[in-house]
């Protein structure tokens, strides 16, 4: 038989998990522009892996010596390698 509080709890870790994943994504979409370690960061890669795919897919912005990679556009890459 199962214990009413375990049961309660792990039904707090799914919505806890579920809060935490909603505030991710809105992270992602929130921002249109992120610097290289804020990508990696949200992408939950390194930074020499968000570094290639943002060259590879066009997405780097310069703005004087500071670069902004763009989230739409790293999104539609990332897209094409859907299985």
């Amino acid at each position: 038989m199962r214990n009413g509080k375990c049961f309660a709890l792990s039904c707090a870790d799914n919505s806890m998990q579920k809060k935490r994943e909603e505030h991710e994504s809105d992270e992602r979409t929130e921002k249109k522009f992120v610097r290289y370690a804020e990508g990696a960061e949200i992408y939950g890669m390194s930074l020499r892996k968000f570094q290639d795919f943002a060259k590879e897919a066009g997405a780097i912005h310069k703005v004087g010596k500071m670069v902004l990679v763009s989230c739409d556009i790293i999104d539609k890459y990332l897209e094409t390698f859907r299985v």
